[in-house]
């Protein structure tokens, strides 16, 4: 099977986040089983094929809302929170289940806009998920409706998604709806490729809704343009039907299908580096030796623990800091791989001393230099 991706290279294409809506999963608050086999049949395929996937799945509170009593989706906090508290083991049990006839296993992350607001939760959560990915599990993504409260709910998986794969620094981003894509109202035809997404708001019905969802075509929108904000492919495309059973086997196939917001590859990794340079506050300092100072400017290379002289500030991993030469200049800013107290114990050391060192070994390098930003101004 070709993977072939307008704007990411075929050796990029490493973690997709997959979301799927409410009204695909449990139209009129009944699962649709034939459609989550069929989601899931397209995850194991995207798994036996060595891609990364994590699912957001909506669904839990069109599940259990019947359960309650209820004819329709409740707009009552409380009524959303228990009824996501009944659907959501069961939406898990179904996803576990399904996964395991293919030998894949599920794991459930619940989240709210808090664990993406304090950056010791975001941290948690997204080592969570990275350790997840790293076993070979497929993490099963949801808001945390039984607890979640109006000041702290993200509001739509859309969104959550979105904060979902530019957190994990995933390569595409597939929006499973019941909407065939997104659709030119005054042409009643699907827009193939989206280059901006300001460009094609006013031509869509962005208040739409599923009526099962708690999203619509902005918040899709509002996805596409967070992604594309850190240089990440969104598609937006039909859930599994029986017309079209594998939209996404046919997006990787690069099929017309849906609509693609474009994001470049080489925008994605300049965006990552310079929100590196100036959206992270630097928590620490690196001082490295000169052979270092080199090999990072002018090869472009990571730090290695063997470069690195002293450890300023204390920090923990995937905390920005800065990388200073002997005279104090700043030469590049990073995310490390390791806490301070971690470098400190494998600094001078070569990389494959880390193990021993620490009892494990996060990586070989303790910033990568896709993680690194270069000062331009320094002299």
């Amino acid at each position: 099977m070709s993977y072939k991706l307008e704007t990411v290279e075929l050796d990029e294409v490493r973690r997709v986040v997959v979301k799927v809506g409410s009204a695909v999963v449990a139209p009129g608050g009944v699962l649709d089983i034939k459609a989550v086999e069929r989601l899931v049949d397209e995850i194991a395929m995207l798994r036996q094929t060595g891609i990364e996937v994590v699912l957001v799945s909506s669904g839990a509170v069109a599940l259990g809302y019947q359960s309650l009593g209820l004819e329709t989706m409740p707009a009552i906090v409380r009524q959303k929170q228990a009824a996501a508290a009944i659907g959501q083991p069961n939406l898990m049990r179904t996803y576990s289940e399904l996964l395991a006839k293919s030998k894949n296993t599920a794991a459930q992350v619940l989240l709210t806009s808090d664990d993406f607001g304090h950056r010791e939760r975001f941290l948690n959560a997204r080592n969570t998920i990275e350790t997840l990915l790293g076993a070979g599990v497929i993490p099963i993504v949801n808001e945390n409706d039984s607890v979640a409260f109006d000041e702290n709910k993200l509001g739509d998986n859309d969104r959550l998604s979105a904060l979902v794969a530019t957190s994990i620094d995933a390569d595409l981003l597939v929006l499973l709806s019941v909407a065939p894509g997104l659709m030119d109202m005054s042409t009643g035809k699907i827009i193939p490729v989206v280059e901006e997404i300001d460009d094609v708001r006013k031509l869509v019905d962005v208040n739409h809704s599923s009526g099962v969802g708690t999203g619509g075509m902005a918040t899709k929108l509002d996805a596409a343009v967070i992604v594309k904000g850190q240089g990440i492919t969104a598609h937006l495309a039909k859930g599994p039907t029986d017309e079209v059973p594998d939209p996404i086997a046919r997006i990787m196939r690069d099929e017309p299908i849906g609509t693609r917001f474009v994001s470049l590859a080489s925008a994605r990794r300049a965006s990552r580096k310079d929100w590196i340079a100036t959206a992270t506050r630097s928590l620490g300092v690196l001082v490295i030796d000169e052979g270092a100072v080199r090999a990072i400017r002018e090869r472009g290379a990571s730090l290695l623990p063997g470069g690195i002289v002293r450890v300023d500030g204390r920090f923990e991993s995937k905390s920005a800091v800065e990388l200073h030469d002997a005279k104090g200049r700043c030469v590049a800013r990073g995310l490390t791989s390791y806490s301070s107290t971690e470098i400190q114990r494998i600094k001078g050391l070569q990389s494959d001393a880390i193990e021993a060192a620490l009892g494990f070994a996060h990586a070989t390098e303790v910033i990568h230099r896709d993680d690194l930003h270069v000062q331009e101004d320094w002299a």
